[in-house]
């Protein structure tokens, strides 16, 4: 679980420095281009998989996505942590959010230090989506990381670790128009 909560944590700030990159025209792919490309696949590829829990449960794309999401990432509990580390515009996720609350399947938690601050907790009746959601995940890791070795994974994450520090740091240090 942590391997897939990096990587899509990870994805965020490359996404938004190959935006800022996209501007220049260069005629043939480049490694950051063709990274972009296959995390864009993952993507679709998580989604498709994740239909299948909209299905059974009939939720919409943007309500599974905010339980897996909140299932998947402990600390990592309100909305706008949402909008800000899976891409997300505010007004859907603000819309799943109280479509789940309806359905009775999420609930608001006051902060106790910043009443501003609004936490997210999945309530018990959303059990059978979280543990389809881990399924869900499960087969999605399987069948990406299918073929690798243990090394090739450790070098995986030394490679990703790095790349998404470097981006960070050049997302951080630089003003962008």
């Amino acid at each position: 679980m942590k391997r897939t909560t990096e990587i899509f944590i990870g994805m965020r700030s490359l996404f938004r420095l190959y935006d800022k990159l996209s501007l220049i025209h260069i005629s043939e792919p480049t490694r950051l281009q063709l990274i972009f490309i296959g995390m864009r696949s993952l993507f679709r590829l998580y989604d498709k998989l994740l239909k299948k829990v909209c299905m059974e449960h009939d939720l919409t794309m943007i309500e599974a996505d905010i339980i897996s999401f909140l299932q998947n990432n402990p600390g990592k509990d309100t909305a706008a942590d949402i909008v800000e580390l899976r891409l997300l515009s505010k007004g859907a996720v603000s819309k799943g959010v109280e479509s789940l609350i309806q359905k009775s399947l999420l609930e608001r938690i006051p902060d106790t230090e910043d009443r501003r601050k609004i936490h997210l907790r999945l309530k018990p009746q959303a059990g059978p989506v979280t543990e389809m959601v881990n399924e869900v995940r499960d087969e999605f890791l399987e069948t990406v990381l299918d073929g690798f070795t243990k090394e090739e994974l450790e070098t995986q994450d030394r490679f990703l670790k790095k790349l998404f520090d470097n981006t960070k740091k050049a997302m951080e240090g630089r003003e962008w128009s």
